[in-house]
């Protein structure tokens, strides 16, 4: 390389170093318990943000007694969600820890994230209104359980409960067994990704010369807004269809079959997949019955369809029928286990799991890459008060400016 090209390629790699931490320079105080408000923390930890966490000086995060499985003292649960942050402790019941905190937000953050139950911060004068008319860039969010208004506004919420309330356990599961739940808290981790989406957009706005703003979204808005097919479908027709296991109510054959050895999630989306199938799996008779030609006439004769296919994959090992379909062009899957997925190639080869600086528990990432590169924190989850020097300082300079 000359020295005529150096600099473009360096400028390049500076380029190339940064791209990681597309959020550098940002600090948000992080004011969460459970998931999704230490979720959304955690994405904008793995963005490069400065995000400063606050817990409850005797108990801390709820989520640090969520175990076992613990590792070492604390839940496995609260570092996976907290790595890569700074973690303060204040009592709210302390009028100069709350000052402290006050005093930390107007002059050092950015954006605020909160999921504490209705009306508690404001006791304390910790409001977005507060907050805001001191600094109006101060991006606040507010992340709840039912939403702003509503007569279930005040009711408290977790994962669970919106699950149950938005329907969402009622196209789960089997039509004629008991109700069941979603296995991962997949409506706390929405909820703080529409934080962080709204977040985003304030800070770009703010870029624009315009004001921060407040960011508003529930566990009950999210349930609804995963339910967008379902709700579209009662929408249409008035009709309340039952769950369909691991099938789908809408696309036929679209469910997990039983191999011999397993079980292999089968997705044959559209007509031509049908037909694929079909041929795979010797019932080239099917693909032109006209009962089962289109997925209309599919969804329709279901019953009398699934069975016919049932008996067909069992007659396979699930890697035989697998790596059957792969070649007949019809997606398919294997259903993994834990382990399985944990210590699958694939999940390697995208390096998803992180191990933090010191620490040798394997952390799932965030799903976004920059150039081919995954951004994230590596600090471990902070223990309990573990940066109060943070508020300290904050309480010297407040000293000096009073003098």
């Amino acid at each position: 390389m000359t020295a005529d090209n150096a600099m473009p390629r360096l400028g390049v790699l500076r380029k190339m170093a940064k791209i990681d931490s597309p959020l550098e320079g940002i600090t948000v105080v992080e004011l969460g318990h459970s998931v999704a408000a230490p979720y959304a923390g955690l994405i904008l930890a793995d963005l490069g943000a400065r995000v400063i966490k606050v817990e409850n000086p005797r108990s801390g995060d709820y989520a640090r007694g969520w175990g076992p499985p613990f590792w070492r003292d604390t839940a496995s649960l609260f570092h996976a969600l907290n790595r890569g942050k700074e973690g303060v402790t204040v009592d709210f019941g302390d009028a100069q820890d709350c000052a402290r905190l006050k005093s930390l937000i107007v002059e050092q953050a950015d954006a605020v994230i909160q999921n504490l139950r209705p009306g508690i911060l404001d006791k304390f004068g910790l409001t977005a209104e507060t907050l805001r008319a001191e600094k109006p860039e101060l991006i606040w969010c507010d992340i709840g359980a039912f939403g702003a208004k509503g007569p279930l506004a005040n009711k408290p919420g977790y994962d669970p409960l919106a699950q149950a309330t938005t329907g969402i356990m009622s196209v789960t599961g089997e039509g004629d067994r008991p109700p069941v739940r979603v296995g991962v808290s997949l409506v706390d981790m929405g909820s703080g990704m529409w934080a962080i989406i709204g977040l985003l957009a304030g800070l770009i706005a703010r870029m624009n010369g315009r004001e921060g703003r407040t960011v508003s979204t529930s566990l009950y808005e999210t349930g609804l807004a995963w339910m967008t097919g379902p709700l579209a479908g009662f929408a249409a027709s008035g009709e309340v269809r039952k769950p369909h296991g691991s099938g789908a109510a809408e696309i036929v054959p679209y469910q997990a079959f039983q191999a011999s050895d397993g079980w292999l999630m089968i997705a044959a989306g559209n007509d031509n997949l049908f037909r694929k199938l079909c041929g795979a799996l010797g019932l080239e008779a099917l693909s032109v019955d006209p009962a089962f030609v289109t997925n209309a006439a599919r969804v329709a004769n279901r019953d009398r369809l699934i069975p016919q296919i049932e008996v067909a994959a069992l007659r396979y090992s699930a890697e035989a029928l697998g790596k059957l379909l792969d070649e007949a062009g019809v997606p398919n899957a294997p259903l993994l286990s834990v382990d399985q997925v944990a210590m699958h190639p694939q999940t390697s080869a995208l390096e998803m799991t992180v191990r933090c600086v010191g620490d040798e528990i394997d952390l799932v990432g965030i799903p976004l890459a920059f150039d081919g590169a995954r951004p994230r924190a590596r600090t471990q989850a902070p223990r309990l008060g573990e940066h109060n020097a943070i508020l300290r300082t904050q309480a010297s300079k407040e000293a000096v400016n009073a003098k």
